[in-house]
């Protein structure tokens, strides 16, 4: 009986967290310019111009929210690799996420990582502007014959 209280008090618990409780600290390093091109563990290629990372946990195809605290930039990358596992490192970057972090002079750097939720759908219109739909049967005009059926 205590056991099946303390599995729902604990469930209860962990449903209520907030969001911010999978916010990580920790040190963000990035890819070396020679690895451009090189296959990663999900088997999809690292191109220094994209923005992804290489995460420890988080699945494949993750899009994850990475905060440079000292100042203010971020950046939404997608998890394609495993990595890395220098002490203290939570994430590499591609040079581009780098980049935009601007953290590519300093090496590494401190970061905050959290899950990315995009809650936005560009493609569902408003309720106000719903498009009208053209529903008109067109039939067949009777008068426009194929050339290989006139008897002319």
């Amino acid at each position: 009986m205590w056991k099946k209280t303390m599995l729902t008090i604990l469930a209860t618990a962990l449903c209520t967290l907030p969001c911010s409780a999978q916010q990580q600290k920790g040190k963000a390093s990035f890819y070396s310019r020679r690895l451009d091109g090189a296959k990663t563990a999900s088997g999809e290629r690292l191109y220094n111009d994209s923005l992804v990372c290489a995460h420890r946990t988080h699945p494949f195809g993750t899009l994850l929210l990475v905060v440079n605290p000292a100042n203010g930039r971020e950046v939404v990358v997608r998890v394609i690799d495993r990595g890395p596992y220098g002490r203290g490192r939570i994430i590499d970057l591609s040079q581009r996420a780098a980049k935009e972090l601007g953290i590519l002079q300093q090496g590494i750097a401190p970061v905050l990582v959290e899950p990315y939720y995009d809650t936005v759908s560009p493609l569902k219109p408003d309720d106000d502007e719903l498009p009208e739909i053209d529903t008109a049967v067109v039939l067949p005009d009777s008068s426009i014959v194929p050339a290989w059926q006139r008897t002319d």
